[in-house]
């Protein structure tokens, strides 16, 4: 059993995690949020139950008493479940953190100190690591630009790793080992001033679930804040259980054809929303219909794909 912490009136930080039927990762999640060091002044956790039908707002209960959980009638996506957790949270500084991660013991700790050392930064993540070891690479990227993204989808950018006029999607040819700026960040760790979020609205609800992040992260910069990638604590990222691409049994090798379907029709819509949200006004008409159009014929293959697998 961890180390429950009683409730803090006006902690350092607030946690705020959505869940949609990931209860045993979610287990795992909490548990490991309270046996890692707290930061000075304390922390609050907060889980947005996005009405899973497994059997986790119970077990938040009687495992977690100290936990505060907003237990939702009906899935409101990735967005409108976070803004609950604002809503009710207390800290200076908030952390949104996937149900389907592991922190280790000082990755709460350092990283609200360095952001809140540091006013300049807006938003700060940690070097999110698979369990096979390898780094997430959607936790690290650059904006999605016309010219990102042709570079990303036509192979140019793994030509040419190294080179950052053709690898601005991924940066990866960034020294991962040290602190640095960087675009986006993913919702799966991200780390920010209580203040900012508020002043910023929270997150974009017009998107269910992909793509919101990377709007958060653009409405950032905008306001003239620097977002930083902080790889020296790691967190074990599941990736795919939020969404429903990933179950939580380690026998099955797919999820169901329709989930797959609806993530894939979902990640156009996100893209599409993004787009016009904010480069529409800064390209040419016909680059926004080549780019409009680019999206809806990869979201088609992408949908058939899946229809047929």
């Amino acid at each position: 059993m961890p180390n429950l912490q009683s409730p803090i009136s006006n902690p350092t930080l607030s946690i705020v995690i959505v869940n949609y039927n990931t209860r045993q990762l979610l287990d795992d999640c909490l548990a490991s949020i309270f046996a890692a060091q707290a930061p000075d002044g304390g922390l609050e956790v907060i889980v947005v139950d996005n009405a899973s039908r497994d059997g986790s707002q119970a077990m938040v209960r009687e495992k977690y008493p100290t936990v505060q959980l907003i237990a939702s009638e009906v899935n409101r996506g990735f967005s409108a479940a976070n803004n609950l957790g604002v809503g009710v949270a207390n800290g200076r500084s908030i952390l949104f953190l996937n149900s389907d991660t592991r922190v280790d013991a000082n990755a709460l700790a350092e990283p609200v100190k360095y952001l809140l050392d540091n006013p300049t930064v807006g938003a700060l993540t940690v070097r999110l690591i698979y369990p096979t070891g390898e780094r997430d690479p959607d936790n690290h990227r650059g904006f999605p630009t016309p010219w990102n993204a042709i570079c990303h989808f036509s192979g140019l950018s793994k030509l040419f790793p190294a080179n950052p006029r053709f690898n601005g999607y991924f940066q990866s040819y960034a020294d991962m080992s040290q602190t640095h700026p960087v675009d986006v960040i993913a919702g799966s760790y991200m780390l920010m001033p209580m203040a900012l979020c508020q002043e910023l609205g929270g997150w974009d609800e017009t998107y269910f679930f992909y793509g919101e992040d990377i709007d958060f992260c653009y409405r950032i910069r905008q306001a003239g804040y620097r977002i930083i990638y902080y790889p020296h604590v790691a967190v074990l990222h599941y990736k795919g259980a939020s969404s429903g691409l990933r179950k939580e049994s380690a026998d099955i090798a797919k999820p169901p054809k329709e989930t797959r379907v609806k993530v894939a029709k979902e990640s156009v819509r996100a893209m599409k929303i993004f787009y016009r949200k904010f480069y529409r006004q800064q390209y040419p008409w016909v680059v926004t219909a080549v780019v409009l159009a680019g999206i809806q014929i990869r979201g088609w293959f992408r949908i058939l794909k899946h229809q047929l697998t």
